[in-house]
């Protein structure tokens, strides 16, 4: 057990398509190892048949430093896949952040977005509007290593994601200034490992997990572990 008065707490962001939901199993089994954790749903996650300019990268951006300055504790501040572009972005001079995560996570750089960060050319972001429906079979692509049952029924959660989100580039690179590790997931069937490689390099401490996409889903145990120890490094 950990003293919760002088251990960081976790802020925990999500991927596109997914809610804060999708961290619950992750919250138990940090509650189980007295970590106090929180998280955040991200406004470019849109109801379906949204339409015309919907909220982008930096609005979601907005939203995690406005938590990140309510929460106002020490804070180890974790992105899943998309989750790291706003968190790249957010947590950029946030005083009480100690430490950054991204799983299988996009840390990009300044100038980057999800659109141009593997070489794409940058789309005019006035003309960007619309949603990026949930990608093709999320069963293989998202949980190829979650149970049938738990997998039909998240899939019966996942929303669209603004296009807008994926365009925006990042103009901070948090980063760079603050301590930071990735974890890579070594079955990742949707960012396979060498797609992680990049973005890992930014970092300064790197992690395995043997899980496709989504270890919230699949081995929220371990990765709890992993951000356990991350913790309990920034207080030694």
């Amino acid at each position: 057990m950990n003293d919760r008065t002088t251990a960081p707490q976790f802020l925990l962001v999500p991927g596109a398509w997914h809610g804060s939901w999708c961290w619950s199993k992750v919250q138990t089994a940090l509650t189980e190892r007295g970590f106090v954790s929180h998280t955040v749903d991200l406004p470019s996650l849109v109801p379906a048949g949204s339409e015309g300019r919907l909220p982008g990268m930096y609005d979601d951006a907005r939203a995690v430093r406005e938590k990140i300055d309510a929460i106002g504790a020490p804070l180890v501040v974790v992105g899943h896949s998309y989750g790291g572009a706003p968190v790249t972005q957010a947590a950029d001079g946030a005083a009480n952040v100690s430490h950054l995560v991204y799983i299988s996570g996009f840390a990009l750089d300044v100038g980057e977005s999800l659109m141009t960060c593997f070489g794409a050319e940058a789309p005019d972001l006035a003309a960007v509007e619309g949603i990026i429906p949930v990608r093709d079979d999320p069963e293989t692509t998202l949980y190829n290593d979650v149970s049938e049952e738990e997998r039909d029924a998240v899939v019966a959660r996942l929303l669209p994601q603004s296009a807008l989100s994926f365009a925006e580039p990042v103009t901070r690179s948090a980063w760079s200034t603050i301590p930071s590790s990735y974890v890579f997931c070594d079955n990742d069937q949707s960012l396979p490992p060498d797609y992680q490689k990049p973005f890992a390099e930014r970092t300064g401490t790197t992690y395995h997990l043997p899980s496709g996409h989504t270890p919230l889903l699949s081995m929220p145990g371990e990765l709890a572990d992993i951000l356990a120890g991350i913790a309990h490094s920034d207080v030694r």
